[in-house]
């Protein structure tokens, strides 16, 4: 499977005001046994967003809410993606159509994982969070763009705003390659070291007299 390609996208904005969202809310251990992204749709935030009888909470959480349906920008409190490492958290994100998650801050792992499968984590600073989050909840449509070859992010009033992004990171995304895709990309270079480089030597046979 290649990997995701991120240039540039513009989408409204959906509202998740809580702050230390984990790994195990965002999905339950107990969908981790799956192992592809298609089927994940459903458990992005599953036990807030559904009943024990597979029933649609009342009133809907924020990703039901048909005032956000289709939208791809997450605008989400502080601390987002603390907790256990899981590669399924931005696997459901990613199924479920998002490509982005902006908050204060991100715990290392989630980000990292993030940034594998194309999911943009954009730290901002409190006050554009806030002016944010205020966007959507009122449930304006007005969008957010995302431009990442300049790792800037333009508001719904018109504000260019730069935003940091490991450069390797931006790098692989932006061609949509993997570790594996860039070590295979360095072929002819790690062949030509290799035969510049000493042949093996085989240190357990007999050694010729000096």
């Amino acid at each position: 499977m290649a990997a995701p390609k991120v240039e540039r996208f513009s989408s409204a904005l959906i509202p998740l005001p809580a702050e230390n969202v984990d790994t195990d809310q965002i999905v339950p251990a107990r969908y981790l046994k799956v192992v592809v992204k298609s089927g994940l749709a459903d458990a992005l935030f599953h036990d807030w967003r559904f009943n024990e009888d597979g029933t649609k909470k009342t009133p809907p959480f924020v990703l039901d809410d048909p005032r956000y349906a289709r939208r791809g920008i997450l605008v989400a409190g502080d601390n987002f993606g603390t907790g256990s490492s899981r590669e399924h958290a931005p696997w459901a994100l990613d199924a479920f159509g998002i490509k982005a998650v902006i908050s204060t801050s991100f715990a290392d792992i989630f980000k990292n994982n993030a940034l594998k499968n194309g999911i943009l984590p954009i730290v901002v600073d409190a006050a554009l969070q806030v002016q944010l989050m205020d966007v959507a909840r009122s449930g304006d449509a007005a969008q957010v763009s995302v431009d990442l070859a300049s790792a800037t992010l333009t508001t719904p009033s018109g504000t260019v705003v730069k935003f940091a992004i490991d450069p390797f990171a931006q790098k692989m995304l932006l061609g949509g390659l993997d570790e594996l895709d860039f070590v295979r990309s360095k072929a002819a270079d790690i062949e030509a070291h290799e035969r510049a480089h000493p042949g093996t030597v085989n240190t357990t046979a007999p050694q010729a007299a000096q």
